[in-house]
């Protein structure tokens, strides 16, 4: 299929309500940066935003404004080739990212293991409690 251009897509359609994996761009016009990033943050969040321009600080207030997956600035999917970027979705696109180290964490669980000394203090803290206890208490509420 070659890359295919959507100019002006109604919100109606479903490439406009759903994720696209194949090479279609929907282009939105807009008169106003702040426009445009209304019209981002006024639909599920994006697994990909691109912003196109030579303006720093544009560029800028959209990433800091807008909230998606990831992101290529002047061009498209740059972000997702790169190995050494998270890539991942954020709400309904998706939670967790993968490519390298970021999908081992993603796709990894780490368990937590706490190891109790036998030779502990806390072993007087339960009851029944005793001397042993309020003396333990008394030492402890010193600090």
């Amino acid at each position: 299929m070659p890359p295919t251009l959507l100019i002006e897509p109604g919100d109606d359609l479903s490439v406009m309500r759903e994720e696209i994996f194949g090479p279609v761009l929907p282009v939105k016009t807009y008169r106003s940066l702040d426009e445009a990033i209304d019209y981002v943050n006024g639909h599920p969040r994006p697994l990909a935003l691109y912003y196109f321009g030579a303006d720093t600080a544009k560029r800028d207030e959209v990433l800091r404004r807008t909230i998606s997956g990831g992101a290529t600035v002047n061009g498209t999917l740059f972000h997702f080739a790169a190995e050494n970027l998270p890539f991942g979705g954020i709400g309904p696109s998706g939670i967790g990212a993968y490519h390298g180290e970021f999908g081992f964490q993603t796709f990894s669980h780490r368990k937590g293991v706490f190891l109790q000394s036998r030779l502990s203090g806390a072993r007087f803290l339960y009851p029944p409690f005793g001397r042993l206890t309020d003396l333990m208490l008394k030492v402890l509420s010193r600090g």
